[in-house]
């Protein structure tokens, strides 16, 4: 994430934090997320990762794209701005919200050889994926994960801790997360 960008999540989860009247130590405390550090991403002065950005946003009840959407000049919706992880990068496509749900679309990468644990969303929010590319593990952490491969597709609850892998090699995919309001 180049520092523009990083400065414009840093004030859109500020103004997010703000919105709520949660004090930059309670948000801290409810995400995990080192005071220093929240206090650098507000500032613009540290880029997020995908954990970081999940961890924070899920703290404050909002989608990933309460974060991202408006970030990226040049794009009405915002929708250019990418986040990477451990194990996935993602690129916000589209977010679309009306009375019952903020919708998410993502193209993302899940780096072969390598899974990522997601800490659970906000509660009823489900997440969809359709895989271009590769095998993807993906799915409830408590559970066996969902094998899907290219032209595929499969979908699980994201209020509960859950995975993406992709044992054999780089996976391309496109994922959408429906979050209720």
């Amino acid at each position: 994430m180049d520092g523009d960008l990083a400065a414009r999540v840093g004030s859109r989860l500020r103004a997010q934090r703000e919105a709520r009247r949660i004090s930059l130590s309670e948000l801290a405390r409810r995400s995990g997320v080192g005071k220093g550090t929240l206090s650098e991403l507000e500032s613009g002065r540290r880029n997020p990762t995908l954990e970081t950005l999940y961890a924070l946003t899920t703290a404050l009840g909002v989608p990933l794209s309460g974060v991202l959407h408006a970030a990226s000049p040049g794009h009405p919706d915002g929708s250019s701005a990418e986040v990477s992880g451990r194990a996935v990068d993602a690129v916000l496509t589209e977010r679309f919200e009306d009375a019952a749900a903020v919708t998410e679309t993502y193209r993302m990468r899940i780096r072969g050889g390598s899974t990522q644990e997601s800490a659970a969303h906000t509660p009823g929010t489900t997440e969809h994926i359709i895989v271009l590319t590769g095998r993807a593990r993906v799915g409830p952490a408590h559970a066996p994960a969902l094998t899907v491969g290219p032209g595929a597709h499969a979908s699980w609850p994201a209020d509960v801790p859950h995975v993406y892998g992709a044992p054999e090699g780089d996976v391309e995919a496109l994922l959408v997360v429906r979050h209720p309001h």
